[in-house]
């Protein structure tokens, strides 16, 4: 092993770059080295689950070629790179025992990484749920939370001493609303307000765990939240403002009202009841969750528009159906231009977001993701010219730094992502990747942004 003193969270100097991936969109191997079944590989065997039918089996065959992704990682000359820890990898049950193969392998990667000059950033759960406690419950259940805590830390002992900064969750709202309202993520289930069952118990088990990691051992420890700025498409209107409350309370507030204040709103209470019963929200739950984050992480694409159904013609129904339980039926308007996966393209967006969650929050904050899907047809001299990519990017960053000269503790940027990967339901048919993935034989081909990147990082070095 290489022993080094870890990396904690940037002092916010200088804005720090890096990329970023998760675990079951590029690894593969899932029946190696005693990893266990995940919600993932359950659910993309469902019918019209995923879009072009397929899975993570083999995706990028990252966890046989994790040296050549760490050289791709450092010859971005980034500071960072934020990888997931597959949990069925780790304990393949959810809970008991331990795989050590599993374990040796996010070691490799960690010293990889270090031994080329890259701070490593581990997130802990990126929606990998070991299928065995979806089996007993999943978020719904408390007991998930807990295994999570006992989970988290078997992989902080074996990597603290070389990995300081730390996310529990990535995106809780994508697992609790996408996959237990809206029922178009892993594990599929359309529960209606029962999904805010998921979030609580998502937000516990991120509390449990920071409490006993830093316990254990000196560690910065935060919670990725995809955050979006909410801009209701008629506000003038009291039935828009009604509908944009409730999404804000979703999509925002149900994360940030715990942590910051911790206690829920009143106008999330109206919209998510749930979430007042007190054999649910128990006591001490709220206490325990309140400033268990030293950062936030976000992650951002694109704002959210929501307006009355079938108000205007440049609306279209809410593509994710249930995804906002309680909340009254609404449309999004999106704006042109779009990406290839159809979110609208508005750098502004970030900088508002980032300024208003480092008042809210108080704490540093760090982009965690931020990329743009594109179809990447044009090859000129060997490299895929996705100047669409380089353009997203260039914007965005502009508007991180923006929102650092206004003064938002904005630390981080990290590119989403390193490869082009399963894109989750609509696997392997949309792009972010700065590097091409040829599915034939997993070679990979940098693209221009991912030269675009690597200028810019020598730039700011």
């Amino acid at each position: 092993m290489t022993h080094v003193a870890p990396s904690r969270l940037p002092d916010g100097s200088t804005l720090e770059l890096g990329t970023a991936t998760a675990s079951y969109q590029i690894e593969g191997a899932t029946t190696e080295d005693g990893r266990g079944a995940s919600i993932w590989d359950t659910f993309t065997q469902r019918p019209g689950a995923v879009r072009d039918g397929s899975d993570g089996a083999v995706a990028c065959d990252s966890y046989h070629r994790s040296e050549e992704d760490a050289d791709l990682v450092a010859g971005l000359g980034v500071d960072w790179y934020r990888f997931s820890v597959a949990w069925p990898r780790i304990v393949p049950r959810g809970t008991g025992q331990v795989e050590s193969r599993g374990l040796d392998y996010y070691d490799r990667l960690v010293d990889s990484l270090l031994a080329r000059g890259v701070k490593p950033t581990a997130t802990l759960y990126h929606w990998d749920l070991p299928q065995p406690l979806e089996d007993a419950g999943g978020w719904l259940v408390r007991e998930t939370a807990e295994a999570f805590a006992d989970y988290a830390m078997v992989v902080h002992e074996r990597l603290a001493d070389r990995v300081g900064l730390w996310a529990t969750h990535n995106e809780p709202w994508c697992a609790a609303y996408l996959g237990y309202a809206a029922g178009v993520h892993a594990p599929g289930r359309r529960e209606g307000g029962l999904a805010h069952r998921a979030a609580h118990h998502l937000m516990l088990g991120h509390a449990m765990a920071a409490e006993r990691m830093r316990a254990a051992s000196p560690c910065d420890v935060g919670i990725v939240l995809n955050l979006a700025p909410i801009w209701p498409e008629r506000p003038e209107r009291p039935e828009v403002a009604e509908v944009a409350d409730g999404v804000d309370a979703v999509r925002n507030r149900v994360w940030l009202n715990p942590l910051v204040d911790g206690a829920y709103d009143e106008g999330l209470l109206r919209v998510a009841p749930e979430l007042a019963d007190p054999e649910l929200v128990r006591d001490g739950d709220l206490e325990l969750v309140h400033g268990s984050a030293d950062w936030v992480g976000i992650n951002y694409y694109t704002p959210v528009r929501p307006d009355l159904p079938g108000a205007d013609a440049a609306t279209h129904d809410h593509p994710e159906g249930q995804a906002y339980p309680g909340v009254p039926s609404f449309d999004l308007v999106v704006r042109e231009p779009v990406t290839d996966i159809g979110w609208e393209v508005e750098a502004a967006g970030l900088e508002e977001l980032l300024v208003e969650t480092a008042r809210r929050t108080a704490l540093p904050v760090l982009v965690m993701e931020n990329g743009a899907a594109y179809a990447d047809r044009a090859v000129v001299d060997g490299r895929v010219q996705d100047d669409d990519r380089i353009a997203y990017l260039r914007d965005h960053l502009a508007a991180t730094e923006r929102a650092r000269a206004a003064g938002a503790d904005v630390r981080a940027y990290v590119v989403w992502t390193l490869l082009d990967n399963f894109e989750w339901a609509e696997g392997y048919t949309k792009t972010f990747g700065l590097v091409h993935i040829d599915p034939s034989d997993q070679t990979r081909t940098p693209k221009a942004s991912y030269d675009w990147l690597a200028a810019e990082a020598r730039s700011r070095a």
